[in-house]
């Protein structure tokens, strides 16, 4: 990834997992790299920042599979396959409020009760 970019994204999370991304989801091989031409390309203005004395982690390498375009097939047909699972989930959730609706309570539980109940 271009780190330069205006739009490039770090994130280190406590367990030490760090996430590099292009905020624009331009990044045909993300987490990886950027287009080399990239038109939404923008210098990162820094001007009266001041650095500290933490360090980044290093990049990750590259994985095999970049130049000849199987990463990117990959991350299209796992893209594919979430899409294709979303039209089902949002079913499930819309038959659990229509249930959640349908019930006297209205999804509601009821806290405070009379203790003769």
């Amino acid at each position: 990834m271009r780190q330069e970019c205006k739009h490039f994204e770090s994130r280190t999370y406590p367990n030490g997992e760090t996430v590099r991304k292009c905020n624009l989801d331009l990044a045909p091989d993300a987490p990886w790299r950027c287009p080399a031409q990239c038109a939404k390309f923008e210098h990162r203005m820094d001007a009266g920042w001041t650095y500290g004395a933490m360090v980044a982690p290093q990049a990750p390498e590259e994985p095999p599979g970049l130049d000849d375009g199987s990463a990117a097939a990959l991350l299209d047909e796992a893209e594919d396959y979430v899409n294709s699972v979303g039209a089902q989930v949002l079913a499930e959730v819309r038959l659990e409020q229509a249930q959640r609706e349908g019930h006297p309570a209205g999804g509601r539980k009821r806290f405070f009760r009379r203790r003769n109940e």
